[in-house]
């Protein structure tokens, strides 16, 4: 019997093309903690960032397709709010360092959340 959690639209593979846009996000969030935190040219490390960017999109594009009350769960929310809080890192030179900090406790924090608070329904 599938659970909760497995309900929804899936497809062979979709696992481990997760697992693979996951590690090439981690390569980008890397690069950019790099660029963010090191004394390395901007125009160096933000490629990394669109790295993250458009892996996390993917990701989440996934998981929105695959789950369609995805936005009414507090992960859709959390994601929502980790796209703004990288808008604001990359228009506040001056606290990119806070920023980015703050991002990646977040979602450290959200992502080894039980499911019971990630799935948690907060628009009905």
């Amino acid at each position: 019997m599938k659970g909760k959690r497995d309900a929804g639209r899936d497809f062979p593979g979709k696992r481990w093309l997760v697992n693979l846009l996951r590690a090439i996000h981690l390569v980008g969030v890397v690069g950019l903690g790099a660029g963010v935190l090191g004394d390395i040219p901007e125009a160096r490390w933000l490629g990394f960032g669109g790295v993250a960017l458009a892996s996390g999109l993917v990701i989440l594009a996934l998981d929105a397709w695959s789950r369609p009350g995805y936005f009414r769960e507090y992960v859709g929310l959390a994601m929502a709010g980790k796209l703004v809080l990288l808008g604001v890192l990359l228009a506040w030179p001056a606290q990119r360092a806070a920023l980015f900090w703050l991002i990646l406790v977040f979602s450290v924090m959200f992502a080894h959340a039980p499911a019971s608070v990630r799935h948690a329904v907060w628009l009905k």
